[in-house]
């Protein structure tokens, strides 16, 4: 498979290479239509030429057959004998006739002389020799039935020192009985001469056969006698075809073919005429066409290459600098921006380049800014869950951008002068700069006033008032969940700032409870009050899951949430184990469940086990 590499190689496989192949394909196509259209003309020119030459042959065998004709029908005139020796006076004045022989049915030739109008009147002879009389007699019989019964083929004739050929006419009485028979002898050079002297014979392969395929008369030197003998398998269709059609052309083997023969048949003898000529002369025209085709051609291609080379030279350097150029962005070179040399697509392209090249150094600004952003806010999120004797504790949270709204923090107070573990979670609104920037002061409110000796439902409220301060004109809010711990008294309290209920798991009853409360978001109404929410008896096994909104809403390909109830189950399938496991399981679980689908919303998540 074809695989340009560079802008050039692809200009010469998908433009040069198809109009090559189209060139080619439209001289291909050209050179068989011209080459079948000069075979056409030529078989129309062949049969016309074979169709006068043989006119000019039957010309001259329909001449001697109409004297021999008018011979017979002189028995109608009252004055048939002389009418008879006038039409043989006749014959013998034909150029290509040679001799006439009348011979009587005994077998004996009658030497006919022609009778002098003041010796014989009405047909009446002066008396003379038995041929006389013989004549005389034959002369004064009539024909009631007459007709050519052979056309002889050419024969050499010893008195007359050529080739000859005889039209035997038969002559009968009014009972069918034979009175003898009339033999006209013609000159067979003659009655050919014209065609021997036209261009066609002396210039191609020709013959004047039998139309059994008995050569009389052909340009070629060989000593065969027949067509039927020939190895040309040229010849031997022509002789087949002759035998259904009265003209036609065949063409011979091979493109161009070798050779192309034509053949037209005559109508006052069982003769025709072939004529084969070589198929490169006949396609010669063509053959010269298709060097200068190729010739042009392949200058046209080369003509086609010194452009593309010529027109894309520049282009390609162009192209070649914005790739370098986009190599040192890649390194973080930004402080060579190109020149714009040209005012096409190509300067249009270098111009976008530049302005893209700054952006893109502001991009990267920003990029840096929020990955010092991002590692801020990781930092304020607590390193390690804290060691506390009697609780298993796990926490994570996946941020879908560089920097999110979820937070989640550990805070060991003193509550009622018991050591207590204050832990915060909660959701800001939106994300990226914005509500981590507002997570971070959430997060600074809830340390410093959960601190004070006040109950957990006042200092919320205190957050509350503050926050609205805020977030007053933006439109933002954060949700809260804020529970503490005491691990002495084995109490659980909590206040529910608009944030999921958390999820409390008793595994020796294995039944799952909502951590309820009513409260709104923070930041929405500054004098809204929160309650305060308790468990007073927790044991060793219970769980504690708080999440935020992300983790039971995460999507998978099909459009389903993965849903509280698959976290439920996770939990009580890992109750034995220690909260990192439990922790790790709904992680690898939303994974998978997620798939390819991006994540779009953080993810929070603690596991709280009670181990004492």
């Amino acid at each position: 498979m074809i695989r340009p590499k560079n802008l050039q190689q692809r200009l010469t496989v998908f433009v040069l290479l198809p109009v090559a192949l189209l060139l080619i394909g439209m001289g291909f196509v050209g050179f068989i239509y011209a080459r079948n259209s000069l075979l056409v003309q030529w078989r129309e020119a062949a049969i016309l030429r074979l169709q006068r030459a043989a006119h000019q042959i039957d010309m001259r065998l329909a001449r001697t057959k109409d004297w021999i004709r008018f011979f017979s029908e002189a028995s109608e005139s009252q004055e048939f004998p002389l009418l008879r020796s006038w039409a043989i006076e006749q014959l013998k004045q034909i150029e290509s006739v040679d001799h006439v022989h009348l011979i009587s049915d005994n077998g004996e030739e009658i030497n006919e002389k022609k009778l002098d109008e003041h010796r014989s009147v009405m047909g009446q002879m002066i008396p003379g020799s038995h041929k006389d009389r013989t004549s005389r007699r034959m002369m004064m019989r009539r024909f009631h039935s007459f007709r050519i019964r052979e056309i002889t083929p050419p024969r050499y004739d010893d008195a007359s020192d050529h080739e000859t050929v005889s039209l035997i006419s038969d002559l009968n009485d009014e009972n069918g009985r034979s009175l003898g028979r009339l033999e006209v002898v013609l000159d067979f050079d003659v009655l050919i001469q014209n065609i021997r002297d036209s261009g066609w014979w002396q210039s191609n392969k020709a013959f004047l056969v039998s139309n059994e395929g008995r050569i009389f008369a052909s340009t070629i030197s060989d000593q065969r006698e027949s067509l039927s003998e020939s190895d040309d398998p040229l010849e031997r269709e022509t002789l087949k075809k002759m035998k259904t059609s009265f003209y036609g052309a065949i063409r011979g083997e091979g493109h161009p073919p070798k050779e192309v023969s034509g053949f037209y048949k005559l109508q006052e003898a069982p003769w025709s005429l072939v004529m084969i000529a070589p198929g490169k002369e006949i396609l010669s025209p063509i053959v010269r066409f298709r060097s200068y085709y190729l010739a042009v051609g392949g200058g046209f291609i080369l003509l086609i290459i010194i452009l593309i080379k010529f027109v894309t030279g520049r282009t390609v350097a162009s192209i070649k600098e914005v790739s370098q150029a986009a190599e040192r962005i890649a390194r973080g070179d930004f402080d060579q921006p190109l020149p714009v040399k040209t005012q096409d697509e190509v300067g249009e392209l270098t111009r976008s380049f530049n302005t893209m090249m700054v952006q893109l150094e502001e991009r990267i600004r920003i990029k840096q800014a929020l990955d010092v952003a991002m590692e801020v806010q990781q930092n304020l999120l607590p390193l390690h869950a804290p060691q506390i004797r009697g609780l298993d504790i796990a926490a994570r949270s996946i941020y879908c951008d560089e920097t999110g709204g979820d937070f989640y923090d550990f805070l060991e107070i003193q509550r009622h002068s018991a050591p207590c573990l204050g832990i915060a979670v909660g959701d800001v609104s939106g994300h990226g700069v914005s509500a981590a920037l507002l997570m971070a002061t959430t997060r600074a409110f809830i340390k410093s006033k959960v601190t004070e000796p006040d109950s957990i439902a006042g200092s919320i409220t205190s957050v509350n008032e503050l926050l609205a301060q805020d977030t007053r004109d933006s439109g933002q809010f954060v949700t809260l969940f804020y529970t503490e711990i005491s691990p002495g008294t084995k109490s659980l309290r909590w206040v529910r700032a608009g944030h999921d209920p958390a999820i409390f798991y008793d595994s020796r009853s294995d039944k799952f409870k909502e951590l309820r409360g009513h409260g709104m978001a923070l930041g929405i109404d500054p004098a809204f009050r929160y309650q305060e929410s308790s468990v007073e008896k927790i044991s060793a096994g219970n769980i504690l899951v708080i999440a935020t909104d992300g983790l039971w809403e995460t999507q998978n390909q099909k459009g389903e949430m993965f849903g509280k109830q698959r976290l439920r189950t996770l939990v009580r399938q890992h109750a034995e184990s220690s909260s990192d496991v439990i922790l790790e399981a709904v992680i690898n679980s939303i994974k998978k469940f997620q798939g390819s689908v991006t994540q779009e919303d953080d993810i929070t998540l603690l596991v709280i086990k009670i181990t004492q």
